[in-house]
């Protein structure tokens, strides 16, 4: 079992590798469209809605827009769809790997309620889909002619989610869930929206019809939520490594305030690609709400000492606790581990426990037996530089008692 322990972690590495590389894909070529469509010279006679000559590489390039379609079909048309898709998927491949293959540690806090492991997954998932029916309504409803509106109410939803999350789930997976939520409507828009709308342009055009521009209007207005999406998600795809970010009671007001964030900055650029000049201002409201985040996350992040030495063990943790070896375990982990992972860590220099992963009470211990196994047990990544000197013979103590459970 412990073998299969070391095959899931590379798993989940070759998952979360596989994730980033076809997320850059999609952002990069997102943000490429966007600027080339907001930095377009319009100035120009002739069917096309306008164009851009670019530089790159050695060579020159000549892009053209066309409104609706060119008069005649191009032989050869590129489709980017596939960036948005396999982003998704991967996401939805981690969310499944880490979270709920890993509910019982990751996914659920018992101290906000105790729940079957199915159930929990169950609201996961629906979460998602019932993300993306909402916004669609909004979207097809008289909001959708009203663009700043629309904003407002979506926000208002992510807000609302937000806080709903944190209710639920730890903070790291409230966070993460808030981010594929939103990852699920911007892909969703690609899929449902963006492309069948480009498909019935397409074979208009082949059909000789004249193509109603009323697609690549809704097709547009899609496209640009994604735009200001973007920085957002990627801040609470980030945001498990930052305990700063989840483990305090504020996470959820932090999570609004990123969207905001992201709002600000796609307009400074958005702005700079429409050669309307630099609107320095939003960089200025970005650092004032960055500012404000720390000064939320500085909030007390942890129940305290006393309190999880109180509350009743969880199914996984009351396992690991009663392993054979655990005693040794505990006393290792406490005396190499826990001066840094603590609620309050006596390791100079370091202000909260690194990636909010406790290490003091038989709670936190037994709760984190996987990650202490592979970090100290099997592996030498923890403590870093083996700073305070763990054993080999310490280290295999570790690994006994994980795999008495496993």
């Amino acid at each position: 079992m412990s073998d299969w322990v070391i095959l899931w972690e590379w798993a989940e590495f070759a998952i979360r590798w596989l994730h980033v590389i076809t997320a850059v894909a999609w952002i990069g070529s997102s943000f490429y469209f966007i600027a080339l469509d907001l930095g377009l010279n319009r100035n120009i006679d002739g069917p096309a809605d306008g164009e851009e000559w670019q530089v790159h590489g050695g060579g020159f390039y000549h892009v053209q827009k066309y409104l609706v379609a060119p008069e005649a079909m191009p032989a050869h048309l590129t489709w980017f769809k596939w960036e948005s898709y396999s982003t998704w998927l991967s996401g939805a491949a981690l969310l499944m790997v880490v979270y709920w293959a890993g509910a019982e540690l990751y996914l659920i806090d018992y101290t906000k309620i105790d729940w079957p492991v199915w159930q929990a997954i169950a609201v996961s998932a629906a979460s998602l889909a019932v993300g993306w029916v909402l916004y669609d309504l909004l979207c097809k409803s008289p909001l959708g002619d009203r663009p700043t509106a629309l904003m407002l109410v979506l926000f208002g939803i992510l807000v609302a989610m937000s806080w709903g999350y944190h209710q639920v789930f730890t903070g790291r997976a409230a966070m993460l869930h808030l981010g594929a939520f939103t990852a699920t409507i911007m892909t969703a828009n690609v899929f449902f929206i963006i492309m069948p709308n480009q498909r019935i342009v397409v074979a208009d055009l082949k059909a000789g019809r004249k193509p109603d521009p009323k697609y690549g209007k809704i097709a547009k207005l899609r496209s640009t939520h994604n735009n200001y999406l973007t920085l957002p998600v990627i801040f609470l795809m980030l945001s498990n490594h930052y305990p700063l970010s989840f483990a305090t009671p504020h996470a959820w007001i932090i999570a609004a305030l990123v969207f905001l964030m992201g709002v600000t900055i796609r307009h400074f650029f958005n702005t700079m690609h429409m050669k309307k000049g630099m609107p320095w201002w939003t960089w200025a409201v970005t650092v004032v709400l960055f500012i404000i985040v720390a000064w939320l996350s500085s909030a007390p992040m942890f129940d305290t000492y006393e309190e999880s030495e109180a509350r009743a063990l969880s199914p996984v943790e009351a396992r690991f606790a009663a392993a054979g070896g655990f005693d040794e375990a505990h006393d290792i982990v406490l005396g190499r581990c826990s001066m840094c992972h603590a609620r309050e860590p006596v390791w100079d220099g370091i202000a909260s426990a690194p990636k909010g992963v406790l290490l003091e009470t038989r709670a936190d211990i037994a709760g984190q037996a996987r990650a202490i196994y592979v970090q100290a047990g099997i592996s030498h990544a923890m403590p870093p530089g083996n700073i305070t000197f763990i054993s080999p013979e310490e280290r295999a103590a570790i690994t006994h008692w994980y795999r008495q459970v496993n």
